[in-house]
């Protein structure tokens, strides 16, 4: 699912105010998005007026990467394992700028079958047996989130200290989230996350309640600006002004497709892929994951993860629908630097 055209030579820096905000959520009342489609792979937002007003961008590597997603897509987490392989074999060619999109304003809606947070539980269900990526549905009836906006804000927040530690505070909410069933919409979910991943967690709760809400607005304005719809939304982006896009879950090879089609000069890099490697990279992983990084076939990586459990090498959390293995929390700085 690719478009191919020439951005306009123009650039806009934007603002958003609260009415514009209340606008965005009004419109949720006609579709619900939370009704993640795994056929698909896409989390869609209500179909709106969109101004198409495109932008160039300042591209330091050969292809800029514009991800728009948010904390608690479904949809995001299913290609968790094709992003960080993405990064793995052509992180010498990308740069990737992660964008929020706004999934879920607040429960100002009843369409889809879905109009309170329980009724969200089954369908994360499914979802994690479609995307073979562990994902609890039980949060929702346990400890439901009103809207995804405080993680997505924390976010923006977390990219003011560090950009690349933002990205492992993304995943240390989402696995929160998908697996331990943590609100992550509370404010001392948010905080512990940013503990876990390094950030200053003052700092952080500060700037959630100043600059990083304006951020959050600018990427809510941005994703209209593109005519984001839903989640993910991926923009591949040259200097020369041409882009690709590819939307919702894909297999890896369309992503892949993608860089060589803006730059065709891109090399896959040999990474090692032995189990040591791969964690001392991504300190966590799920056995999807693994079996992708790692090229062990699915069938056989839950095996050889637990065989690295019983030898004390990992650790093991469990849900209903799968699990995660971890190897320390601690990240080698160099490698937060080159790897997210």
């Amino acid at each position: 699912m690719y478009h191919h055209k020439k951005l306009l030579p123009s650039y806009h820096k934007w603002h958003f105010n609260s009415k514009n905000i209340d606008k965005m959520k009004n419109e949720t009342t006609f579709i619900n998005p939370l009704l993640c489609d795994p056929e698909t792979g896409i989390c869609e937002l209500p179909a709106a007026e969109v101004a198409r007003t495109a932008e160039t961008y300042k591209v330091n590597k050969p292809v800029k990467i514009l991800y728009f997603t948010d904390p608690i897509c479904s949809s995001c987490w299913g290609i968790e394992p094709q992003l960080r392989k993405l990064k793995l074999e052509y992180g010498d060619n990308i740069e990737i700028d992660y964008h929020m999109g706004g999934l879920l304003p607040d429960w100002s809606y009843n369409s889809g079958g879905i109009s309170k947070p329980s009724d969200v539980a089954h369908h994360w269900d499914e979802a994690s047996s479609y995307y073979d990526m562990p994902i609890d549905g039980d949060v929702w009836l346990e400890d439901p989130l009103n809207s995804s906006y405080p993680p997505s804000i924390a976010f923006k927040a977390a990219q003011l200290q560090d950009k690349n530690k933002a990205v492992l505070f993304m995943r240390e909410l989402r696995e929160m989230l998908f697996l331990q069933k943590k609100n992550i919409e509370k404010l001392s979910n948010i905080l512990l996350a940013a503990e876990h991943t390094s950030l200053n967690p003052d700092q952080l709760r500060e700037d959630m309640n100043g600059r990083a809400k304006e951020l959050f607005e600018e990427d809510l304005r941005l994703a209209r600006q593109l005519g984001v719809r839903g989640f993910p939304t991926i923009f591949f982006l040259n200097n020369s002004g041409e882009r690709e896009l590819v939307y919702g879950s894909r297999p890896y090879a369309e992503y892949e497709k993608a860089i060589h089609k803006i730059y065709p000069a891109a090399l896959k890099k040999a990474y090692p892929a032995d189990w040591k490697s791969l964690f001392s990279i991504y300190n966590s992983l799920t056995a999807k994951e693994f079996s992708v990084l790692s090229g062990i076939p699915r069938a056989e990586s839950e095996q050889v993860l637990d065989q690295l459990v019983e030898s004390k090498d990992l650790e093991k959390l469990s849900t209903k629908n799968g699990a995660l293995w971890t190897y320390g929390r601690s990240v080698p700085a160099e490698q937060v630097r080159g790897n997210q």
